[in-house]
């Protein structure tokens, strides 16, 4: 690929598209999935992911949409996105990336109410997880432990989220979708979960999210 502009519908898309990449940085290394077409770009990124056919890390994306050029069409995985001398554009990288949870898509239709989360549930229990990991983090970890450690907490199954993955609300807290009082509507297409706030979607597909029983029992309520 060579070096590019993102361009967007205007100047607050523009920094709401270097916000999320940013956001993105901190929790992963995997970048960002830029998807555009018809005015509108798809950011996802993974903040939990499996790496190998014999890890149970379940995948856990973010979503955020952004109005962008009518005319910018891109599928495309970037390490960062760079402020350029037009409000409206964003630099891209010479060389893209190829991660694997690149290429396990959602599904685009299908999708069933499964209940709902409200956002202060998510903040909590974002804040929790983040202190079991503190917790259980041993002084200079190396790379596979704090992966192995992380996986586990955030990968663990919870009540309080109808059974999903922890690491929706870290996903949720980290990225900044979390604002004020809303409930995050849960719905379902095989053997995906969406959870959908006003600032974005958190995805979730792999060993917690295979069977929707406690998401069906306790949203049934």
């Amino acid at each position: 690929m060579t070096a590019a502009r993102l361009v967007l519908a205007d100047a607050p898309s523009a920094q709401d598209a270097l916000t999320f990449a940013r956001r993105s940085a901190r929790i992963g290394d995997e970048g960002v999935r830029l998807q555009a077409a018809g005015g509108v770009l798809a950011m996802s990124t993974a903040a939990l992911a499996p790496r190998g056919l014999l890890d149970r890390t379940p995948t856990v994306l973010g979503m955020r949409i952004i109005a962008a050029d009518p005319e910018l069409q891109c599928d495309l995985v970037v390490s960062e996105l760079a402020e350029t001398d037009d409000d409206t554009a964003l630099a891209l990288p010479e060389t893209a990336l190829a991660p694997a949870w690149a290429g396990v898509a959602p599904p685009r239709g299908g999708w069933e109410p499964r209940g709902e989360i409200s956002a202060a549930t998510l903040a909590s229990r974002a804040q929790w997880g983040i202190a079991a990991v503190a917790e259980r983090m041993p002084k200079d970890a190396g790379e596979d432990v704090v992966r192995a450690i992380r996986g586990d907490v955030w990968g663990m199954p919870d009540d309080a989220l109808l059974g999903l993955p922890l690491g929706i609300a870290f996903a949720a807290f980290s990225l900044g979708f979390i604002g004020g009082e809303e409930e995050a509507r849960v719905t379902a297409s095989g053997r995906w979960t969406r959870v959908t706030l006003q600032r974005g979607h958190i995805l979730s597909r792999g060993p917690a999210a295979m069977g929707m029983t406690a998401v069906r029992e306790t949203g049934s309520r």
